[in-house]
């Protein structure tokens, strides 16, 4: 019985560096990227929007 005892606080450890991995992954890399193609995205698409429709303003 004591074994599992032993056992159970070293997985709860285990896990928690894992999921604090995991928060730093998504917090430093993940976030960071995705702003980063959003923008990009929403960018290129004006961008093209533009280049196709003309600039933005009455017709002269």
């Amino acid at each position: 019985m004591h074994a599992i005892d032993q056992q159970k606080p070293a997985s709860d450890s285990v896990r928690q560096g894992k999921e604090w991995r995991l928060f730093l992954f998504i917090v430093l890399l993940l976030f960071p990227l995705l702003s980063v193609a959003v923008v990009g995205t929403y960018g290129f698409t004006v961008w093209m929007y533009q280049l196709i429709m003309g600039p933005p303003g009455p017709p002269v």
